[in-house]
Order: structure tokens, then C-alpha cells, then sequence
């Protein structure tokens, strides 16, 4: 279970508890999980676990009754990066208006509210992302409902992470930086977020459910929008913030960042040994972790200004490394990890480069008609290296450039009618290739070397009948320069108010994703021959849900979902071995979440996720009916925080995950677990702070994999200072 604690506004404390967030990552998948579609419908609530900062005032929301229409002024379109806050005020600040006016971008691909939204949105705040001492993009993740983003390959910091929405893994939920894709189209196909830290990071959205209709392929489980961190845009002297931090295990941090008018510029560098003890206790071990350090280095830079009144120019880049040694798995005797392998020797390296250039127009002589254009360039370079023959060394090189253009329209024609319209381009080239140590001969084998374009016209028409009913509309149509790769994507959601404290909302969307240059060209190391013939996989995703406010003390969200993926791509073992569209999953579940402020200063919240992810049809007829593996795990969050305006801050965060299936023949599964982490945050002054945790406080003792066991008791503690 994980609990998420919110930092409220103006000295008030908020709670926010979060649910289900532990992800698995899978190392070796069979069957269907071996499928890049596998996706189950778990839509996130915007909760408690959207906790809005403890600095930062949102002002007391109106009813539920009183439905969002389209802002006046239509905020950034294509870039959601926040602005620099202004001075918060001081006011009360209610449960259901913390949440339900937390700003979000990715339900509409233009700025809004959770309220406006009839997606359930989960949104985590920089001021919780600080509380938390979420280093990475996938540790902030932990805590939110609907979504297991841990991973498989173990739990250490920097262990490669995976994204399961909704019963899909990591290749179909698309990540978005600050509104445009980065998923990789080569050979993993998503974006391993433990390489993404967080001092940059102003807010994360997830957005449970097929979003292709907005954003095009691989949003079949969901979207997830990491939007960064803006420069000040008013006359303001330079603001520099450091922190510091050390813990278990060899923990070290030191990041600084500093903005001013019109520029923003950061570097964060996390060092750790990962040396953790552990205990197997199927296998009666008991060891310590070798083998798992891992070293950041990020930079990231911001230049933005305005060319006149009604034009602005803002160009940002991220340069992420990780070097990541790679321990392997234990072997366990009479399971899926029975061929699991210490790695001694190995080791990861990747940098990247995420790079964009962005121009935003008002048009006509008012506030209502923004045109955004953007160009954008990734340059991805990956090594896996272990040179040890006796535990089947290779050398695995990825080098990938993805170019990509966006022009958008957000036009707000009438008070209560927004439309928002436009054009992606995105063209993706990678190369792969593997030299196995000890081979005769010796040589390089080139496993794919090709590029995909990928082009679309899309629209969004949202209106609101009444205040109290709104329905919008999303069509796009994606070009593909594969055979088979375009694909049309409706979508429609709608809200309606029954009174002023209760409303409902439904959704329906339809996805895709398309198939990867892997499984066109195939991994000729592996004796694995692509297939060129292959149709993009398809999702139908349905979800309905009501909002209830509990007065100003508390909000309840219930939601059921439902999501079915057809023409799944699974590798089919062979000689030689290929790829096929085979297999149809259909996942359905219920979440529930519940906030209530409990007295003065403190909150609580919980949240509860049930999920079902069953094989409806396969290549292996004897698993149909089955749970898919690692995605039937249901979730439980609770959580208690306590903050005062002075800023001091505790909580008690605890998080449970329910038994769970490893492999699609339902034959072994893996226990389920309960953790409790403690929070705290004192100031030293006006500007500085101590922060603290204490993780896996009862020192809890699970796998997440079989064979990869995940980290015990834990602590950190650090400081930061703002001048």
C-alpha cells in the first residue's frame, strides 16, 4: 500500500494517499506477456494523490454543478510548462478544491483544470514530488492510483522501470515531455523513466485509458505528461536552490538550479551504491546486492522570451545520463527465474538529448486564439556491456534520432465552445546492433537499422450545453510510412452535473499502437526474423465514474473501466523465431478514493484499485481465461500528513500490493506485500529546510520478480536552500 501525503497551501496540511503504484518491469515475458499490447483499463482518480503543493494556493473551488467552460484566454497549447508561481495567498483551502482545480494538460492537449476534465486524471505537484524525495520521474510515480510503474528488474534506485495502465505494459502507454512523444520506436518501445530526475520537473499527469486521439500511437494504456519546470517571465533577480542529501547504501545527491527573466539552467548528480541486504526466503538466502550502483549526471537549460506582445520564443534541452551497473536476478530452482543469472561484470550507459524549439501566437486582437508550433530532436546512444562469456556476455549498442514537428490551433469561437485542431509529424530512425563474447567467429550482428515516419490531422471540439453538462468530441487520423501503420481514432467523454455536489462522467476511446522496427526487421543475434506484414494492435477503452463532495471536508471518486486490446503482437518461438498479430485482452476493474480533511492541519486519504486482466485469446489456447501476468496485482493506499504554516511536515504513508500471477499459465505467482514509509520536513529558516524518510520502515522483505529481490528499510536526509 502506498500513501501519498499532500502538502497543502497557506499553512494547511494536505493529505494525499495515492493508489496502487508499484510497477514491474518485466525481464523475460512468455506467452502473451511476452505481447507488447496486454492492456487493462485502471483509470486513475485525481485524488488526493494529485496533492497540491505545500507552497502553493489554489483557490477554493466552486461546485461540481458549475462546470468548467473554456477559459476566456486559451493557455499555452502545445507546451503545458507551468509558469512561475506567483506569490500564494493567503485563504482556506477545501479538499475538493485542491484537487478538482489542480491544472492539468494532458486530457485536452491544452491547459485546464482536473474539474474541466471528464478523464480521471491524476496529477503529482512539484511540492509533493519534494515531500516524497521522489529522485526519479518513476519513483514520483510510485503512489498514484491505477498504475504499477516499480518495474521488474528490481527495486533499487536505477533499475530500469516499466509502466503498467489499464493492463498495459511499458510499450503501450505513451510518455509525453511537456505535451510531445518520447517512446522509443526501435526495440524497447516506451521510455525507461528511472532515468528522468525530478529537480525539473514541475508536475507528472497520468492519464489512464486510450489516448490516441489526441496523441497517436502507443496510448493504449494510457499517457503519462512530464511537464517541466518554466523560467520566471517577469523582471525578477536571479534565484539559485540547492540541496544536498545522503542515506542508505552509499546515497549521495547534489543538484542546483537557477532562474531568471527569461532563462532557467540545472544540474542534478545522484551517486548510490545499491549494496542492500536481502533475503529469498523460497530459496532460504540471504545475501547483499553487488553489482547495482548506478550515476546520474543531468543537465538541463531554458531560454525563453517574448518578440513582441502576441509572439514568444522559448528553447529548451535535457541532456540525461545514467550509468547503471547491472546486477542480474537470483536463480530460483522451479520457477520463471530458474534462468535468472548473476551478472557480475555488466553494466548500462545511456545518454540522451531532448531538445525543442517552440513558438506561441495570439491571434486577432484578443486572448482566445493561441497557435503554437513546435520542432523537436532526440539523440538517444545505449550500451549494455558484459564481457563475461560464462554468463552470456554480449555487447548491445542502440544509437536513435527522432525529428518530429508540431503545429496547433487552440480557438476558444464562442463562450462556451473551444476548439483545438492541428498536425504532428514525427520521423524515428534507430539502429541496433549485439557482439556476443566468446563467439567463433566473432562478429557484430546488425539486428535492425531502419526509421518509421509517423504523421497525423487531428481535432478536439469540446462544448458546454449548460453549466452543468459538457460533452467533447476527438478525431484523428494517423499516416504511417508502414504498409499497414495508419489508423482513424475517435473519442468521445462527457460530464453532467446531477447537483452541486455530485456529477458523473463517461468516457469512450478508441487506440492504437504501431508495430516497432524490431518487430518489422527482427533481432538477427537472437535468430529472430521481423515481420513486415504485421497490423497495428487496437484498443477499445471505456470507463464511468462519479464525483461526490463530502461538503468542504473530503471528496469521494468512484470509477469502473473497462479496456480490450485485439491484434496483440507476441513473439512466437521458432525456427527462426518471428512475430504475429495473435491474442485479444480485455482487463476491467473498479477504483475507489476517498479524502477527507480529519481536523485542522490534517488530512487523510485512501484509495482502493481492483483489477482484473484476463486472456481472452492466444496462441496458446490453454492460458485463454487467464490472469495476465503482473498486471492483476490489486492496490491499496492509505495515508496521514500533518503540516503547520510554519512548514513543518510529517507523514505516515503506507502502500499494500495484493498476491499476483508471473506467469500467463497462472501456475506461480508471487506474495503480496505491505509497506509503511515515514516523511518529514522541518525549516531551518525562511528559505532552507531539513528533509527526512524512512522507507520500508518494518524493513518488509518481497520480490518483484522472481529472483530480484527489492530494497529493505532504508532512510534518507538532506537539505535545501533557496537564496
Amino acid at each position: 500500500m502506498i500513501i501519498i501525503a499532500r502538502l497543502s497551501c497557506g499553512g494547511k496540511l494536505v493529505l494525499g494517499v495515492a493508489m496502487g503504484a508499484i510497477t514491474f518491469f518485466s525481464n523475460v515475458e512468455t506467452g502473451l506477456a511476452q505481447s507488447s499490447s496486454l492492456l487493462t483499463t485502471i483509470p486513475s482518480s485525481p485524488s488526493l494523490a494529485q496533492p497540491v503543493s505545500p507552497l502553493t494556493t489554489i483557490p477554493s473551488s466552486p461546485s461540481l454543478a458549475q462546470s468548467s467552460s473554456p477559459p476566456t484566454t486559451i493557455p499555452n497549447a502545445l507546451s503545458p510548462v507551468s509558469q512561475a508561481p506567483e506569490e500564494p495567498a493567503e485563504e482556506e483551502i477545501t479538499v475538493t478544491g485542491r484537487i478538482l482545480n489542480q491544472p492539468v494538460f494532458a486530457p485536452f492537449r491544452r491547459d485546464a483544470t482536473v474539474r474541466d476534465s471528464t478523464r480521471p486524471v491524476s496529477v503529482i505537484t512539484r511540492e509533493q514530488i519534494e515531500a516524497q524525495g521522489a529522485r526519479t520521474v518513476q519513483e514520483a510515480l510510485r503512489y498514484l492510483p491505477g498504475i504499477l510503474s516499480d518495474g521488474t528488474a528490481g527495486g533499487q534506485l536505477g533499475a530500469q522501470s516499466s509502466q503498467f495502465i489499464r493492463g498495459g505494459n511499458s510499450a503501450q502507454v505513451l510518455i509525453l515531455l511537456d505535451g510531445r512523444p518520447i517512446n522509443d520506436i526501435g526495440f524497447f518501445g516506451g521510455f525507461d523513466l528511472s532515468e528522468f530526475t525530478t529537480d525539473n520537473v514541475e508536475r507528472i499527469e497520468v492519464l489512464p485509458g486510450g489516448g490516441s486521439s489526441l496523441y497517436g500511437s502507443d496510448a493504449l494504456g494510457g499517457v503519462i505528461n512530464i511537464v517541466t519546470r518554466s523560467s520566471s517571465t517577469q523582471p525578477t533577480p536571479p534565484e539559485f536552490t540547492v540541496r544536498t542529501a545522503a542515506g542508505s547504501f552509499g546515497l549521495n545527491e547534489q543538484s542546483i538550479q537557477a532562474q531568471g527573466q527569461g532563462w532557467s539552467l540545472g544540474y542534478t548528480r545522484i551517486q548510490a551504491d545499491n549494496n542492500f541486504p536481502f533475503t529469498i526466503n523460497s530459496i532460504g538466502l540471504q545475501s547483499t546486492r553487488s553489482n547495482a550502483s548506478v550515476l546520474y549526471n543531468n543537465l538541463n537549460v531554458r531560454l525563453e522570451g517574448q518578440l513582441d506582445d502576441r509572439n514568444t520564443l522559448r528553447f529548451s534541452t535535457l541532456y540525461l545520463t545514467k550509468q547503471f551497473e547491472v546486477p542480474g536476478g537470483v536463480p530460483i530452482p522451479n520457477s520463471i527465474g530458474a534462468f535468472n543469472t548473476l551478472t557480475p561484470q555488466a553494466q548500462q550507459y545511456t545518454d540522451q538529448v531532448l531538445s525543442d524549439l517552440v513558438l506561441q501566437s495570439s491571434l486577432g486582437g484578443g486572448n482566445d486564439s493561441l497557435l503554437t508550433s513546435r520542432i523537436y530532436g532526440d539523440f538517444l546512444n545505449y550500451n549494455y556491456n558484459n564481457p563475461d562469456p560464462d554468463t552470456f556476455g554480449t555487447r548491445d549498442d542502440v544509437s536513435r534520432r527522432s525529428l518530429g514537428a508540431q503545429v496547433q490551433h487552440n480557438w476558444q469561437f464562442a463562450p462556451n465552445q473551444t476548439l483545438t485542431y492541428g498536425f504532428d509529424y514525427r520521423n524515428t530512425r534507430s539502429r541496433n546492433t549485439t557482439f556476443t563474447y566468446g563467439s567463433t567467429p566473432a562478429n557484430v550482428n546488425v539486428n535492425y537499422d531502419g526509421d518509421i515516419s509517423q504523421s497525423a490531422l487531428f481535432t478536439r471540439y469540446e462544448i458546454n450545453f449548460t453549466p452543468s453538462f459538457s460533452v467533447n468530441l476527438s478525431l484523428r487520423q494517423d499516416f504511417n510510412s508502414l504498409v499497414s501503420g495508419s489508423f482513424t481514432s475517435p473519442s468521445i467523454g462527457t460530464r453532467l452535473a446531477l447537483s452541486p455536489s455530485t456529477s458523473l462522467r463517461a468516457n469512450y476511446a478508441r487506440s492504437f499502437r504501431a508495430p516497432q522496427i524490431s518487430n518489422l526487421e527482427g533481432l538477427a543475434a537472437f535468430s529472430v526474423v521481423g515481420n513486415p506484414n504485421l497490423k497495428p494492435e487496437v484498443g477499445n477503452s471505456f470507463d464511468i465514474g462519479i464525483d461526490q463532495e463530502l461538503g468542504n471536508i473530503g471528496l469521494l471518486r468512484l470509477t469502473f473501466f473497462n479496456n480490450q486490446i485485439d491484434n496483440l503482437i507476441n513473439f512466437v518461438a521458432g525456427s527462426p523465431s518471428t512475430y504475429q498479430n495473435i491474442g485479444r485482452v480485455n482487463t476491467s476493474g473498479l477504483e475507489a478514493s476517498l479524502n477527507l480533511q480529519l481536523a485542522q492541519n490534517l488530512y487523510a486519504f485512501s484509495n482502493y484499485t481492483l483489477n482484473d486482466p484476463r486472456i481472452i485469446s492466444d496462441a496458446n489456447t490453454s492460458i485463454e481465461g487467464n490472469q495476465l501476468s503482473f498486471r492483476g496485482a490489486n492496490s491499496l493506499n492509505i495515508g496521514l500528513a500533518y503540516e503547520t504554516p510554519e512548514g513543518i511536515y510529517t507523514a505516515v504513508l503506507l502502500r499494500n500490493l495484493s498476491r499476483y500471477f508471473v506467469n500467463n499459465a497462472n501456475t506461480e505467482s508471487l506474495p503480496g506485500y505491505t509497506t509503511v514509509d515515514f516523511k518529514l520536513r522541518l525549516p531551518l529558516g525562511r528559505h532552507s529546510a531539513f528533509n527526512a524518510s524512512l522507507d520500508n520502515l518494518f524493513n518488509q522483505q518481497y520480490q518483484q520478480y522472481p529472483g530480484y529481490p527489492a530494497v529493505g528499510i532504508s532512510f534518507r536526509v538532506g537539505v535545501s536552500a533557496t537564496f
